[in-house]
């Protein structure tokens, strides 16, 4: 997937758990995880606000985009 989610990277850096996100900003926890594990398909954008008002960031601090594309070799066929 193109989109990374580095929300992992965001808690630690603020010394937050899953358990205590997810308090609060209204998820469950397995929903939280499914999200921090980049296994979400989609983030509504008022998910990614509560998200960004309870870690006091960016949304490009959770989201970073990476293009697969330029990360393959030439002529390798794929």
């Amino acid at each position: 997937m193109a989109i990374k989610v580095n929300l992992d990277v965001v808690m630690a850096r603020r010394k937050m758990s899953s358990g205590e996100l997810a308090d609060r900003i209204g998820v469950t926890p397995a929903n939280l995880s499914i999200l921090k594990n980049n296994k979400a398909r989609a983030i509504r954008f008022s998910t990614l606000e509560e998200l960004c008002r309870a870690l006091q960031c960016q949304p490009g601090e959770i989201l970073e985009f990476e293009d697969e594309d330029a990360a393959k070799p030439e002529g390798s066929g794929l």
